[in-house]
């Protein structure tokens, strides 16, 4: 498959969001630019096709994937909603901005009908949410729009995702989460983290030398928990399971076996870290 990288005027920019698109190969009309509509924030062009090629369309359906940037001031918005289909992932920068980059797809009995759907979905900040609106799908058609964004170290968070799963690196602040179907990736997190998955695993991999910030408390249903750990970490540690078993690499001081729950204090302790699954293993090892 071939991409193709498209340079926009800057006058075009001017007016509003512009994006580039990458199809399948024998998909070969130019861009088309009239459904960029006025929005209050600064946009830019993305020329890239590489996040819409780690899709994998599905080859039996005709496929259209473009990505769009957005560019926000912080505080703008602090929720994203990935629903009904799409993921998220978050990392802190350096920069006092928040950077949004949406991949967009369509799934259709052409590639022209798929083009056509994304074209409808549309990308609304309404409040201090984002959340994408599209057109009604007929059999065999589907749209999903996944999310990769860039904010402050310092940030707050409110995440939602249905069918796609949760990332968030090296943010600190007050972050909620909330998953149906999909895995969840906390690392190099701080503040006051709360969420819980239903159908997806933990991971959680954390540095220093104790929380910073009021404490973790996530949890799970259907999934394992991995915890990765400095080995001079110093916390007030829980984590369970009702159907699976626990490991731990740390040395612990507990009366009885480590079997479904565990209640511990790791160095001189700090603030509560609490990860608990209900269907899964836990594994807390050291880095």
């Amino acid at each position: 498959m071939s991409l193709k990288s498209y340079i926009v005027p800057s006058a075009v920019i001017l007016f509003g969001i512009a994006w580039v698109g990458v199809s399948t190969a024998r998909d070969k009309e130019p861009l088309r630019m009239d459904h960029a509509h006025s929005h209050s924030h600064s946009h830019q062009v993305v020329v890239q096709g590489d996040w819409c090629m780690e899709a994998e369309p599905d080859r039996s359906r005709g496929w259209y994937c473009e990505v769009r940037e957005i560019e926000f001031s912080p505080g703008d918005i602090n929720g994203i909603d990935a629903g009904p289909n799409g993921g998220i992932e978050v990392t802190g920068w350096g920069d006092n901005s928040v950077l949004v980059l949406a991949r967009v797809q369509g799934k259709a009995r052409s590639d022209g009908d798929a083009r056509d759907l994304v074209e409808e979905v549309r990308i609304e900040s309404g409040g201090i949410t984002l959340r994408a609106r599209g057109p009604r799908t007929q059999r065999r058609e589907s749209w999903s729009v996944s999310y990769r964004v860039s904010v402050p170290h310092r940030y707050d968070l409110d995440l939602s995702t249905v069918n796609g799963g949760i990332s968030v690196t090296d943010v600190n602040g007050h972050i909620e989460f909330s998953a149906t179907n999909g895995g969840v990736s906390l690392v190099e997190v701080g503040g006051d983290v709360r969420g819980r998955t239903t159908n997806g695993g933990l991971k959680i991999q954390l540095s220093g030398d104790r929380w910073d910030g009021e404490g973790l408390d996530v949890r799970t249903t259907n999934g394992g928990i991995t915890m990765i750990l400095p080995e001079e970490f110093n916390a007030q540690l829980e984590s369970g399971t009702t159907h699976g078993g626990i490991s731990i690499d740390f040395p612990v001081t507990v009366s009885g076996r480590i079997e479904r729950r565990l209640i511990t204090q790791l160095g001189s302790g700090g603030p509560l870290v609490r990860a608990i699954t209900t269907n899964g293993g836990v594994r807390i090892t050291k880095r």
